[in-house]
């Protein structure tokens, strides 16, 4: 099955921001493309909208003054739902609401030709909902653009449980023959992006309730030394807070209230409060005229340790040891393997987070994960109200005199980076092993639509699968809610790990 005919008019219903947005793909593409909106009017200011955006596109060489004429001809706005009877595909990009849905694609299904191929931009409902009341549910596929669609690639190719193979593919082509990056999923809450990415807020929001840190302070670290594009703070703040936690709690409720997924109540307060972000100058951070920027904790300068003692294997956390000759420290390797740490002069230890507590031991400091050691500029330490002075001092000096500012937070088994990539890759183990999607489409899908710095499975190659394991297993029994409890999923590929190294 190919793509649609070039030749063949598109209709999108629905004109707010998305709909301009997908029809503005479609065009440029080269389809004649018909836009609808009930609301009169709307679909002529659309028209007109979509033509200011081609104007700028050739203002910024990025298209030919012919090409955006081309475009202009083709593009027309229908004044009736019947106005779209010769389309070979509706898309819609109305209200997040089931029943507006299926009453459109239920008149539509009256209007249009039997090959005619139906979608809908849905980004929390179910496409097998959706199609439910259709005569014929088996052309109705989910095609979730991200917002901007013009701009952001991915786009997630949804198969309803009703869905027809030969539907699914043409849509997965024509997005693709658009020049989109289609990624192809099964209709399960959140599809991939918005399931496998609850982590990556509900973890932040969940140091953050504990008192561990502050916004600004998990922002930084999850930027600086995890490698993400944003914080979660400043991300929701800029999605809008009404917006992230609808899609939270819609996720949460489809999966019948599963622990992993529970809303933030910290979220839930800032939604009742009003402050939803950017868009209402208020969200976590203040965006007034007036404001000050929140600045995230950073230690003092301390003095670097004159050697450190490893033992055992680092890990994720190997490339350090080059970094510390480097920067001049010795390294002294102790023969006996006691684990996997440093030992500090003081006779501190520092460990990369592992889901336990530093208050469980009698002298540990733990450091966060860092996607790449040598390029991160912040590292996170965390320590109890036990943990020597001098020993923390010891290890803020150590990664100081890497090039690291370091922030400091409390006693929070996980840290910040290494729990949410841990939770990030067992989700997505268990999406692949439920059939959601692939691991090619998932690693796609997680670093195009919500740019992520990796994949998960990219992640997991990199810190090995029992690395993620191990750190949800030892959170799991600090927090024996089922929140952190490894998937079956997750624990196969594990153990499977270690029957290939126990043989090797």
């Amino acid at each position: 099955m190919t793509a649609l005919d070039l030749s063949s008019p598109v209709a999108v219903v629905g004109t707010g921001t998305m709909g301009q947005g997908i029809a503005q793909v479609a065009l440029v593409a080269g389809h004649p493309v018909r836009l609808y909106d009930a609301a009169p009017g709307r679909a002529e200011a659309a028209a007109e909208a979509i033509g200011a955006r081609l104007d700028r596109l050739v203002a910024k060489d990025r298209l030919t003054g012919a090409d955006r004429d081309a475009a202009r001809a083709r593009l027309h706005p229908a004044t009736s739902l019947t106005d779209l009877a010769d389309c070979v595909l509706v898309v819609e990009a109305v209200l997040e609401q089931l029943d507006a849905k299926q009453q459109l694609f239920s008149a539509l299904e009256d209007i249009v030709g039997d090959d005619c191929l139906l979608a809908t931009n849905t980004s929390s409902l179910s496409v097998t909902a959706i199609g439910g009341a259709l005569r014929n549910p088996g052309r109705l596929v989910g095609l979730h653009f991200f917002n901007p669609a013009p701009l952001l690639p991915l786009v997630e190719v949804v198969s309803g449980f009703a869905t027809d193979v030969t539907s699914a593919t043409r849509a997965y082509e024509t997005a693709r023959a658009w020049g989109k990056t289609p990624v192809a999923c099964a209709d399960t809450p959140g599809f991939i992006v918005n399931r496998i990415a609850r982590p990556f807020y509900a973890e932040a929001f969940a140091v953050h309730e504990s008192q561990a840190a502050d916004p600004a302070t998990i922002d930084a670290v999850l930027r600086e030394s995890g490698g993400f594009r944003m914080g979660a703070f400043e991300l929701t703040d800029l999605i809008g807070q009404d917006v992230n936690e609808s899609v939270t709690h819609s996720v949460w409720q489809s999966f019948f209230q599963d622990v992993r997924f529970t809303p933030s109540l910290a979220q839930r307060r800032l939604v009742e409060s009003g402050r939803l972000g950017r868009k209402t100058g208020h969200g976590w951070y203040d965006y007034g005229d007036e404001a000050e920027r929140d600045e995230p904790h950073t230690a003092e300068k301390a003095q670097a340790p004159a050697y450190v003692v490893v033992e055992g294997d680092l890990g994720p956390a190997a490339e350090l040891l080059d970094l510390i000759r480097e920067a001049g420290i010795r390294v002294r390797e102790d023969e006996e393997d006691h684990g996997t740490r440093l030992v500090l002069p003081s006779g501190g230890q520092l460990v990369l987070a592992d889901g336990q507590t530093s208050v469980e031991f009698r002298d540990v400091v733990y450091f966060d994960l860092a996607l790449d050691y040598r390029k991160a500029t912040r590292i996170a330490l965390s320590a109890s109200q036990d943990t020597a002075p001098e020993t923390l001092s010891e290890a803020i000096g150590l990664f100081q005199a890497l090039g690291k500012d370091v922030s400091v937070i409390g006693d929070c088994p996980g840290m910040i980076v290494a729990r949410t990539v841990a939770r990030i890759v067992d989700l997505a183990y268990d999406a692949v092993a439920k059939g959601v999607a692939t691991e090619e489409d998932i690693d796609t899908a997680m670093r195009l639509g919500v740019n992520y710095p990796l994949g998960p499975f990219e992640w997991s190659r990199r810190l090995g699968t029992n690395w993620s394991y191990d750190v949800l297993d030892e959170l799991h029994v600090r927090d024996p809610s089922g929140r952190y409890a490894p998937s079956l999923a997750l624990y196969r590929h594990a153990y499977a790990d270690q029957k290939r190294e126990g043989t090797s």
